[in-house]
């Protein structure tokens, strides 16, 4: 058969092209720029307080359960939707995620250099120690545990950012996000604190340009256009009255103390649900001297003593027998484990207040392990101690307008992005 020249001339001369996959790789935490800090303002008739960001967010850190699948192909569907329609969010991952899931995504993710044993101390860890100065805000995929997993990142930071949780776990108390409204979600958290829109801004950089009336205009809508960071152009925004949500969740500090009651490093590590002082192997009963502000209380002969937040009262307290706390409620809930006299009950202490448990061995008494949020930190022998604070953030008053309002600022507890009702 007989080829045309005319074929066999575009045959020759066909050009080969080879494709390359996009490359996607994962980049050091020390190239994202620095955190934003958000303030949180109370609000008549609610409540919750109110979430306004300076200028958009830029730096994401996803949390997701493990081996789990379904919080896999979630992380992935929630990062490609961020990245199209917000694309100047970079997107952070733990290391051994980050090494699993950034060859799905057709863009880059930052990430510590290398994955790092769960048992080092975060003066070591190079994600605890970049984390602070680099989340924005913080988003999980799972349950009640993946949310205390995302707050122990933060665990030497006095501030920690924003967290909004989508519930995919066993548990979800304090999760307030269903998945499948995770655009609404997250739009609604990202517009918080906008201008009520991108044409109040231009509108009144024109006004002044021509020296004419300037439109009435929001505090937040005039930092922004102080510090040239504007928001992207996705409709109108939230308004004054539409803001996110936040329910604070306040924290613990504790520290270990020798026979000496000096505190033994690190000398604070924060608590979101509790801390417990338990037996462990021994068949023994532990002896307890528990002292309040400096105060003797009593000292417990028990299994165990648990110190819990109002968050952490619905937890192993509420099993151990312990009240119900609201976790607007500023408080410390002391509960004994299996208690042998009948008058030590559970107890609500104010939030000012700081708790002493000293191992005692005046008859007998042995040591006692000590855990935090449900994990292990070393024990502590006869003579040692732990310390509990309950206030670990402060609040700023500032005059706006004439008037007095409580500003918050850098808060120490877990700020919580609550589900609006509609």
């Amino acid at each position: 058969m007989k080829v045309p020249r005319r074929k066999v001339y575009s045959l020759i001369c066909q050009r080969q092209f080879s494709i390359t996959p996009r490359r996607r790789e994962i980049r050091a935490l020390s190239e994202l720029p620095d955190r934003i800090h958000p303030s949180y303002q109370e609000t008549k008739g609610n409540d919750l307080l109110s979430l306004h960001w300076p200028s958009p967010p830029r730096n994401i850190l996803l949390v997701k359960k493990e081996n789990t699948p379904q919080t896999t192909e979630a992380v992935i569907e929630f990062a490609k939707h961020v990245h199209s329609n917000y694309p100047s969010i970079s997107f952070i991952l733990e290391p051994l995620a980050a090494s699993d899931l950034h060859t799905s995504l057709p863009f880059s993710v930052y990430s510590a250099p290398s994955p790092i044993p769960t048992n080092s101390s975060p003066k070591s860890n190079p994600t605890s120690t970049l984390l602070p100065h680099k989340v924005d805000l913080t988003t999980t995929f799972g349950g009640d545990g993946t949310i205390l997993r995302a707050s122990s990142l933060f665990a030497t930071s006095p501030s920690v950012p924003p967290i909004l949780s989508f519930s995919m776990g066993t548990l979800g108390f304090l999760n307030e996000w269903k998945f499948p409204e995770y655009k609404r979600a997250f739009r609604e958290l990202y517009m918080s604190g906008a201008p009520p829109s991108r044409h109040s801004i231009m509108s009144t950089q024109d006004a002044k340009a021509e020296n004419l009336p300037v439109p009435p205009m929001s505090q937040n809508a005039r930092q922004t256009i102080t510090n040239n960071e504007g928001w992207p152009d996705l409709g109108a925004s939230l308004g004054p009255t539409r803001t996110a949500r936040v329910l604070l969740r306040n924290r613990l500090r504790v520290a270990i103390t020798n026979q000496k009651n000096d505190l033994i490093a690190p000398p604070h590590l924060p608590a979101l649900n509790e801390i417990i002082l338990h037996r462990g192997a021994s068949p023994h009963l532990t002896h307890l001297t528990i002292s309040i502000s400096g105060r003797i209380l009593t000292e417990a002969v028990a299994d165990g003593l648990i110190i819990s937040t109002p968050t952490g009262s619905t937890a192993y307290s509420l099993s151990a027998g312990g009240s119900i706390v609201h976790p607007l409620v500023k408080g410390i809930v002391i509960t004994p484990i299996c208690a042998r006299s009948l008058s030590f009950r559970p107890l609500v202490l104010p939030n000012e207040a700081s708790v002493d448990v000293r191992v005692s061995g005046d008859r007998g008494g042995v040591g006692v392990d000590v855990s935090i949020d449900g994990v292990g930190r070393q024990g502590i022998g006869v003579g040692m101690g732990v310390r509990v604070w309950g206030r670990v953030w402060g609040e700023q008053w500032i005059s706006r307008a004439g008037k007095a309002e409580r500003h918050w600022k850098r808060i120490g507890g877990i700020g919580l992005v609550a589900c609006r009702v509609c």
